[in-house]
């Protein structure tokens, strides 16, 4: 256990909350900064009908961060089911969105649910803006809302925030620059690692900060997103938007169950072909077993930590 050992982790999604329920038992001091452009299920409904940011995303990454197997994390994971109104929302999306209209602040709601959780480390939205997601495709339409671009099925040319350059959240750029090791990544380029970078000083934060930065590439493509992208493809849209080269980039070279692959491409999703032989600086490629082959293709949480804290401290 290196507690001392300072982690930023940046992305949104099960990406995120997939490498903090690893990391946890490595390191105490982690922080979480987590994008806010989701406008779908539960946190889209949530988000329109309290004009709050979106809790979904913060809500898993405080539960990976929480005692595992725990009533109180399984409680705000908890999905309401049937026929009401409830139906669909989560337990935790709810708590944070009551504690922001009690507290006034979005941020105060994630840090009561944070304090509720007993978390090792923090989790931080990107921005409190109130941003929209938008693309633009290779054909030259424009969209705005994540789950509009997701939808639409062209390749995206570059991805911006509404209202352009949004102000960080207090203390988001000061973990850049005290971090020891800054992760982008695994997780929807796209929608949820590229968006962080959107934000203002994020990028150039991360560019100036002397912590070791690495992108985890996704095991598996993503529809309406992704398609027929390789792994340069994705290093390459991580760096365009950072605005430097990350130090290392890790990429899984264990094997994939055959039925699980079959079962993503009736998804329209593959797995992600490894060509970065032809990048130029070989050594800071490391490929190694970070899979999960369970119910999905997932990386998993204690491989990855396993790789990071043994190949970098």
């Amino acid at each position: 256990m290196k507690r001392n050992v300072k982690i930023v982790g940046i992305g949104g999604g099960t990406g995120l909350s997939t490498l903090l329920e690893g990391l946890k038992h490595w390191t105490k001091d982690i922080t979480a900064i987590v994008t806010v452009t989701d406008d779908g299920g539960s946190s889209g409904r949530l988000r329109k009908d309290f004009n709050i940011l979106p809790p979904g995303d913060i809500r898993n990454c405080i539960v990976s961060l929480a005692e595992p197997n725990s009533l109180i994390s399984e409680l705000f994971q908890y999905r309401f089911k049937g026929k009401s109104d409830l139906s669909g929302h989560s337990f935790g999306n709810l708590f944070i969105t009551a504690m922001t209209e009690i507290t006034g602040s979005f941020a105060k709601g994630i840090l009561e649910a944070s304090h509720v959780l007993a978390i090792k480390g923090k989790v931080l939205p990107s921005t409190l803006e109130n941003v929209v997601l938008g693309a633009k495709f290779t054909d030259g339409t424009q969209v705005l809302g994540q789950t509009k671009i997701v939808a639409y099925s062209n390749p995206i040319e570059k991805v911006f925030l509404v209202p352009d350059n949004p102000p960080a959240y207090t203390g988001v750029l000061k973990t850049f620059k005290e971090a020891d090791i800054i992760i982008l990544g695994p997780g929807s380029l796209f929608s949820s690692i590229i968006p962080n970078l959107l934000v203002k000083g994020v990028a150039q934060s991360i560019k100036k900060s002397k912590a070791r930065k690495i992108y985890i590439c996704n095991i598996m493509t993503q529809q309406g997103e992704t398609d027929n992208f390789k792994v340069t493809d994705h290093l390459i849209a991580v760096e365009k938007y950072l605005g430097c080269n990350v130090d290392y980039l890790i990429i899984n070279s264990g094997k994939i169950a055959e039925n699980l692959i079959k079962k993503h491409a009736r998804k329209n999703s593959f797995v992600v072909v490894d060509d970065s032989n032809k990048l130029i600086d070989k050594n800071r490629i490391i490929r190694e077993d970070i899979v999960s082959n369970k119910d999905h293709v997932r990386h998993d949480p204690e491989k990855i930590s396993r790789v990071i804290f043994e190949s970098f401290l």
